[in-house]
């Protein structure tokens, strides 16, 4: 039938029917919050270009966590920024590292919290590139040694799940042997499958302190132009052990998540990540949109596009909203 029979807007006559016919429900359970780690103690500094995240010390971190829970979010991602650098990365498969230490000091405060410990060398080496440099670039099997022993040692010290972020080939396989090898079968892998090399990142780069010092990653994250470059990685992660898979960024590959929902049989997590909030929040200060709106909007967009779970910064804000 046609109009005048049919009326489409019959059914956004008032709130109590559109949210009775709402097709897509943004849930707390699908927020997880990414957390910065440093040294020190009492520390909260805040990071300049991404307004209300800080870079915590782990007394400070475990104090943010209970608010988060008492909020609702049960889960985060943790990064780390180190008291010093080497030019492997060494430093974070120490049991000591400062992300380690984290999750010891939020594991003995919390029980029902869930943390994620985020795989990757860019934060500690001292090029900032996410691995071992051979010949001005990163060598990918050098690396994924590296990358094994860290989700080992996070493992150890009771992560929940792991996150290899730095896009070297095989890192699943070779983490997911490692884990199993050292007694860790049941700790899940979320693969960062489909990690674009992106300028959406910036702000993240002055949060976690992993700015490159010379060229690019270019030669190891994603062309933005390409999404069956996508499917491919995120089939071969699959296909070596990851349990979930995820898209980064968000916003500006929303098409790359429908696809990988359509494709494969899998839960699917978006980053919405740090030039994504950090242009919400500028704009929001200007008085140029109505920040809350916009958050939800982008959110809801997300779990629409297909994402089962949303990493955000806009977590704990949000998750403040659905409780209204």
């Amino acid at each position: 039938m046609t109009f005048p029979a049919t009326r489409l807007r019959r059914l956004r006559k008032n709130q109590i029917i559109r949210d009775m016919i709402t097709e897509t429900k943004l849930s707390v359970n699908d927020l997880i919050m990414p957390l910065f780690v440093c040294p020190g103690t009492g520390v909260r500094n805040p990071i300049k270009s991404m307004p209300g995240n800080y870079q915590l010390s782990t007394d400070m971190i475990v104090e943010e966590c209970k608010k988060l829970v008492e909020k609702g979010i049960k889960s985060i991602l943790l990064f780390g920024i180190p008291e010093h650098k080497d030019e492997h990365g060494i430093v974070a498969t120490d049991d000591n590292a400062i992300v380690q230490r984290a999750i010891k000091a939020i594991k003995k405060e919390i029980e029902d919290i869930y943390i994620i410990a985020d795989i990757c060398n860019c934060e500690y080496t001292t090029h900032g590139h996410c691995g071992t440099i051979v010949d001005g670039d990163v060598d990918n099997d050098l690396t994924l040694e590296t990358l094994a022993a860290q989700a080992v040692s996070f493992a150890r010290v009771g992560a929940d799940m792991v996150a290899p972020s730095d896009m070297m080939d095989g890192r699943v396989a070779r983490i997911r042997k490692a884990l199993d090898e050292g007694g860790y079968k049941n700790l899940p892998i979320m693969a960062y499958s489909a990690k674009y090399s992106s300028a959406f990142y910036g702000p993240f780069r002055e949060a976690a302190e992993s700015a490159p010092k010379f060229g690019d990653r270019k030669s190891y994250q994603m062309n933005p132009a390409n999404s069956d470059e996508a499917m491919r990685e995120i089939a071969l992660d699959i296909e070596e052990g990851a349990d979930i898979v995820m898209v980064k960024p968000a916003l500006s590959y929303l098409d790359v998540i429908r696809r990988a929902k359509d494709n494969f049989n899998i839960p699917v997590a978006a980053y919405n990540v740090s030039g994504e909030f950090s242009m919400v929040k500028a704009a929001a200060e200007k008085g140029w949109i109505d920040e809350q709106r916009i958050v939800m909007e982008i959110l809801t967009s997300i779990k629409r596009a297909g994402a089962d779970i949303i990493i955000t910064y806009f977590a704990a804000d949000v998750a403040e909203q659905l409780s209204k």
